[in-house]
């Protein structure tokens, strides 16, 4: 079966990097690894455009006169697609449509773009889901029934950390380095103003700005202190190479936001690949339960004492820190990681069950 591969980034030159063992598959939504199940792919020609219009239009034309034959779309992300899918939604695209969803399919106030809103849905066969409580959410806007929605447990590409832990020193214990990274809807003021009170090291890698924040500004505004250092990734620094840093450290921490999605997940699922405990903001949305796996500690939105509380714990306590991040390697290899959710997806696209 051909499948067109629909990214919102560079994907072929991805997939070479992920043959080559420098890219985790899990950033390609499984893609490498559906191969195994009889999938082949066409890959899209990704192309960056500021404006939404045109990023559609392009993306209509590629999707329309492709040379390669295909049988299905698998999309990580509509964005982009949506005219395809309203196509497909009128009758005019033949081929069915699979995409991830990233938060809940919500009702708009507005009677016209919800009822804009329900065509473009009817447009999709089939949706993905990191967690259960989007979907319990999505049935709530009646604009897609229960059987397209689909609960996939999206983890960490196992062989790709695995190569980087074969070469990665031991930590020393004695003195345990903390990292963040990630980029999107980080709650910097809470985690900054935590550490500042405290002895413990602190790496933070992070874009100067992304989706409206200038993450330079604020950090700056809390003058951090000099066991917190900061890394302004600029462009960006290769998943490889940033892997290789937090597998040195000892242990990932996610300050999110408040935002009703998944907020720090891609750096959730890196722990869990590296065997590192965690310590995040309490977010509902994410698909395990941090605590009652045993995989690190939670802390309410914007609490700065309970940040401090938690640093303090695992500094103190490192034997029980391994056994953290020692449960969190064993959650991947039994729930989540990419061999499982590549075979999940492709038993949807395929229509197995």
């Amino acid at each position: 079966m051909n499948v067109y591969f629909y990214h919102t980034r560079l994907t072929t030159e991805s997939y070479q990097e992920w043959k080559q063992g420098r890219f985790p598959g899990h950033i390609l939504y499984g893609q490498p690894e559906m191969e195994k199940h009889g999938l082949s792919f066409v890959m899209h020609p990704y192309k960056h455009f500021a404006s939404r219009l045109r990023l559609m239009l392009y993306v209509l034309k590629c999707v329309l006169f492709c040379k390669e034959k295909y049988d299905a779309i698998y999309a990580t992300s509509f964005r982009g697609l949506e005219l395809v899918v309203f196509m497909r939604a009128l009758g005019l695209m033949r081929k069915p449509i699979y995409t991830w969803h990233h938060t809940a399919v919500t009702t708009n106030k507005r009677p016209l773009l919800e009822m804009a809103s329900r065509l473009f849905y009817r447009g999709l066969d089939g949706m993905f889901f990191f967690c259960q409580r989007h979907i319990d959410e999505s049935l709530l806007s009646c604009k897609a029934p229960r059987e397209k929605l689909h609960l996939v447990h999206w983890g960490p590409d196992l062989p790709f950390y695995d190569k980087i832990l074969a070469h990665t020193p031991s930590c020393d214990s004695s003195s345990p380095v903390f990292i963040s990274t990630g980029k999107e809807n980080r709650d910097m003021p809470t985690l900054i103003r935590a550490f500042n009170q405290l002895d413990n090291r602190l790496d933070i890698y992070i874009a100067e700005e992304c989706g409206g924040i200038n993450y330079q500004q604020v950090i700056e505004a809390e003058h951090p202190a000099s066991n917190v250092n900061v890394h302004y990734t600029g462009g960006g620094v290769m998943p490889y190479r940033l892997a290789q840093i937090v597998a040195e450290c000892d242990c990932v921490v996610i300050p999110c936001l408040e935002y009703p999605y998944t907020v720090g997940l891609t750096t959730l699922v890196e722990a869990l690949g590296l065997g590192l405990p965690l310590i995040t903001s309490r977010n509902g949305y994410f698909p395990m339960d941090i605590v009652g796996e045993g995989i690190g500690i939670t802390v309410d939105y914007e609490d700065v004492q309970g940040w401090k509380d938690a640093v303090l714990y695992l500094s103190a306590h490192p034997d029980e820190a391994k056994r953290m991040g020692a449960k969190a390697r064993q959650l991947a290899e039994q729930v989540y990681n990419m061999e499982i959710f590549a075979k999940e997806i492709a038993m949807v696209i395929k229509n197995e069950r």
